[in-house]
């Protein structure tokens, strides 16, 4: 039971310590460092939230576009289907007409799908960012840590 309760111990103290082995900046002489690594973080999250809040912007813009270019497509393609029944009764004048509808039903299509393309990596540029937001503001925890540490030192007089 004594040797449980020493090991259990032990590694209470292992674990204590070893973040302070971990640690980069680990006398006060290196707060300077510290700092400068601090507010380096600090500009990178703020640049990073202007970033992230440009997207939102942009995402928005291309989730209205992607709206507007299925409604054109989706008018064109109906167009297209009435001047293609037209067309079979028999003039080459509708047949005409009917393959300048579909090739314009086509192009708004593509225009769609574009758009959609354009949504699908504005979300995935979001999402990037937001993880690497998540990155540096932990990395900003971990040297508020380091700054508690080497503050809990005692002074040299």
């Amino acid at each position: 039971m004594k040797k449980i309760t020493n090991n259990i111990l032990f590694a209470f103290l292992l674990l204590a310590t070893q973040t302070a082995w971990c640690q980069k900046y680990k006398t006060a002489e290196d707060t300077a460092k510290l700092n400068k690594e601090y507010l380096k973080l600090q500009l990178d999250i703020a640049t990073l939230r202007v970033d992230i809040a440009e997207s939102q912007v942009d995402l928005q813009k291309y989730e209205a576009k992607l709206e507007d270019k299925n409604s054109d497509a989706n008018s064109s393609a109906e167009a297209s289907s009435k001047q293609a029944d037209k067309a079979t009764n028999g003039e080459v004048k509708d047949a005409k007409k009917a393959k300048k509808r579909a090739k314009s039903a086509y192009n708004d299509a593509k225009a769609a799908d574009n758009a959609k393309d354009n949504r699908d990596d504005e979300e995935k540029k979001i999402k990037k960012l937001n993880k690497e937001l998540e990155k540096k503001q932990e990395r900003l925890q971990e040297l508020d840590k380091m700054r508690e540490a080497i503050n809990l030192l005692p002074q040299a007089q």
